[in-house]
């Protein structure tokens, strides 16, 4: 279990940013990560624990026939509607929120990391940990990485972008920014070593 000294970090970055690298590069270095969005679609499985919440609030045809939230459909509907995706966001951000104390009261080592894609929109994370770390890209590299990898098109990305804080906000928050535009793969986990290195040294 993490002692009462252990290192807490926010993590943080818009989509396609390569925020999922850092985290895996904080992991390979000793962090427990707690990845919020994955305890976010874990909620949403067949049988998690928000679904009979969102069939009782935006009716049956939001889940699909596994069971499962349909996010597509939900996508949709919260791009359109901000008054919908808060009201989902009603139902997910108590389990979320949970669900991330009990693993970081579960957590194993010096660090911490809290892996949230919306640290910066939420205005809450500051005072719940010690750094905030930015991964930052430019907009075009963040489109095409999210084209490449999930298939969307330019316009729903430009729209999950339009969503999201902006660049300058998000590095507004930080207490240290990994500029990854250019990167390889190794380039950027020395990047994260380093400050790694500096965070743990000054604790």
């Amino acid at each position: 279990m993490a002692g009462p000294a252990a290192l807490r970090i926010g993590l943080t970055g818009g989509i396609g940013s390569g925020k999922s690298t850092v985290a895996a590069a904080l992991a390979a270095l000793g962090a427990s990560v707690i990845d919020t969005d994955a305890i976010a679609r874990s909620l949403t499985v067949p049988g998690g624990a928000a679904i009979a919440a969102i069939a009782a609030q935006f009716g049956a045809a939001f889940v699909d026939a596994s069971g499962a939230l349909d996010r597509s459909r939900m996508r949709e509907l919260a791009f359109a509607d901000p008054a919908a995706r808060q009201r989902l966001e009603a139902i997910l951000h108590p389990l979320i929120r949970a669900e991330t104390a009990r693993q970081a009261d579960a957590a194993q080592g010096t660090a911490i990391v809290f892996d949230v894609p919306l640290l910066i929109e939420s205005g809450r994370w500051r005072e719940q940990v010690d750094r905030v770390l930015v991964v930052d890209c430019r907009e075009a590299t963040q489109v095409e990485r999210v084209m490449a990898r999930s298939g969307w098109t330019r316009e729903a990305v430009q729209a999950v972008l339009a969503q999201q804080a902006s660049r300058r906000s998000r590095r507004a928050g930080a207490d240290a920014v990994i500029h990854n535009d250019g990167l390889s793969h190794e380039e950027l986990r020395a990047e994260v070593r380093a400050l790694w290195e500096g965070w743990r040294a000054s604790v």
